[in-house]
C-alpha cells in the first residue's frame, strides 16, 4: 500500500460523510488547539465528528488528512513517517483515529515528537474510553486538550428524527423552569412515544443505519470493545473477557444492581479482587455506571453502592426482561453524568453535585422517601409536564 492510497482513502471517507447531523461536542471543541484528544465509547460518533470537521473546514484541500491506526499501512510504517511526509508536502492537520489500536507501543511518544518537531502542525486524535494516558511517558498533559464524546442525548435524538430542534438547558434551568420548558417542547412534538423509542434504540448514532438489526449490531459493538479494544490497552486474559460478558448480562437483569462482590464472584467464578477490577474496567469502557457514597474518596479500594449499565440501549440489547425502574434510573444517571457528579444517596436514588437529591419513578411516585430533605426532587416517567418539584423524567435528556 503506497502513501498515495492513504490520501485517497482519506478523501473518499471525507467525501462520503454527511453534515446533516452535527453532535453537541462539535461546537464545544477549540479546534485551534494544536493537539486535541477526543475520547469516548465505541459507536458514539468520534470518527464522524472528525470527518465532518475536515469536510466543513478544508473542503477539497489536502492540508488535512484522516487515518485510522488500525490501517494496514501501519504494519510497515510509523505514524511519524506519515506526519513527516504530510508536513513536507504542505499539510497542516493530521486526524488520527483509534490511537489505542496502533501496532506499536509508543504512540504517545510519537505524538509528542510530532508536536515538538513540526511547528504549527496540528494533531487531532481519538481513543477508546478505556484509554488511560500515562502523562509521565510523553508529557502530553501540557500539550493536549481532552474532550469526551457521549452518546446521543434525548434532545439530539429528537433532532436526528426530525421531531424538533430544541436548545440544551442547564440543570438549574430545568429545576427552576421545568413547567414552561416542558410545556413548550411537548406542544411541538409527541414526547412520550419518542422517549420510549429513544430508550430502546436512540443512544448510539448508528441506529440510523441499522434500525432493524440495531440490537444485534450493539451486541457486536460490546464484543469488539471487550475482545479488541480492551486487550489493546490492558493486560487481560481471554477467560476474564468471557467473565466480563457474563457480568454484563447479570447486571442487565438486576433491579437495579447492588453488588455483593463475593456472590458475584461465585456467579462468574472469579475471586473478589478480580471482580472489583472487572467492574472498574467495564466502567472505563463506558459499559457501566457505578455509584459510590460521597464519602468514598479512594474508589479503587471499595465496592460501588450501585451499578447500572451505561445506557438503556445496552439493557434492551442484553436482556429481554429489563426492569422498568432500572431503565428509568439508568437513563437519569446516563444523562446527568455528562456534566455533573453523581453519587449514591442513602435517601432517594441519586445525589447530584452534593447538593440535589433525586428520586426516580412513575406517575404514582411520592416524596415519602425524600421527605424533609432540602433541594429534593422527583423525576417522573410517563408525564408530559410537571408541577413544583415533580419534573418529567424525559426533560433530563436536554442537558446536552
Amino acid at each position: 500500500m503506497e502513501i498515495a492510497d492513504v490520501y485517497i482513502n482519506s478523501t473518499r471517507l471525507v467525501n462520503s460523510i454527511s453534515l446533516t447531523h452535527i453532535r453537541y461536542l462539535y461546537t464545544a471543541i477549540d479546534w485551534t488547539s494544536r493537539m486535541i484528544c477526543i475520547k469516548g465509547a465505541r459507536g458514539v460518533g468520534k470518527t464522524t465528528l472528525m470527518l465532518q470537521y475536515i469536510k466543513s473546514t478544508f473542503q477539497a484541500s489536502e492540508k488535512a488528512i484522516y487515518i485510522s491506526l488500525d490501517d494496514l499501512w501501519f504494519t510497515e510504517h510509523r505514524l511519524i513517517d506519515l506526519a513527516e511526509y504530510h508536513y513536507l508536502h504542505g499539510g497542516t492537520h493530521l486526524f488520527v483515529d483509534e490511537v489505542h489500536r496502533y501496532p506499536y507501543d509508543n504512540w504517545a511518544q510519537e505524538l509528542k515528537n510530532i508536536y515538538d518537531r513540526y511547528p504549527g502542525f496540528s494533531i487531532i486524535f481519538t481513543g477508546s474510553s478505556l484509554l488511560q494516558i500515562d502523562f509521565s511517558v510523553a508529557d502530553l498533559s501540557r500539550r493536549c486538550v481532552f474532550y469526551t464524546l457521549q452518546g446521543l442525548s434525548f434532545r439530539e435524538f429528537l433532532r436526528f428524527e426530525g421531531k424538533g430542534d430544541f436548545p440544551a438547558f442547564s440543570l438549574d434551568q430545568i429545576l427552576n423552569n421545568h413547567v414552561s420548558i416542558s410545556t413548550d417542547i411537548a406542544s411541538q412534538t409527541t414526547i412520550i412515544p419518542a422517549f420510549e423509542e429513544y430508550l430502546r434504540y436512540g443512544y448510539y448514532p448508528f441506529y440510523k443505519e441499522t434500525l432493524v438489526s440495531y440490537q444485534l449490531r450493539l451486541q457486536q459493538v460490546i464484543t469488539t470493545i471487550l475482545e479488541n479494544d480492551l486487550p489493546a490497552v490492558e493486560k487481560v486474559e481471554y477467560i476474564s473477557i468471557k467473565k466480563m460478558k457474563r457480568l454484563l448480562v447479570l447486571v442487565s437483569q438486576m433491579v437495579p444492581f447492588t453488588p455483593n462482590m463475593t456472590k458475584v464472584g461465585e456467579s462468574i467464578e472469579a475471586p473478589r479482587q478480580s471482580v472489583i477490577r472487572m467492574f472498574q474496567i467495564l466502567e472505563r469502557a463506558a459499559l457501566f455506571i457505578m455509584l459510590y457514597s460521597g464519602k468514598d474518596n479512594i474508589r479503587q479500594l471499595v465496592k460501588p453502592e450501585k451499578v447500572y449499565l451505561d445506557n438503556t440501549n445496552l439493557m434492551y440489547a442484553l436482556s429481554s426482561s429489563s426492569d422498568i425502574g432500572n431503565i428509568r434510573e439508568t437513563f437519569f444517571a446516563n444523562q446527568l453524568k455528562q456534566r455533573h457528579e453523581i453519587t449514591f444517596s442513602g435517601q432517594g436514588d441519586f445525589r447530584i453535585d452534593d447538593t440535589y437529591t433525586f428520586e426516580v419513578g412513575g406517575k404514582t411516585k411520592t416524596f415519602e422517601q425524600i421527605k424533609g430533605i432540602s433541594d429534593s426532587y422527583l423525576a417522573i416517567d410517563n408525564v408530559e409536564y410537571g408541577t413544583g418539584n415533580r419534573i418529567p423524567l424525559w426533560l433530563f435528556g436536554f442537558l446536552y
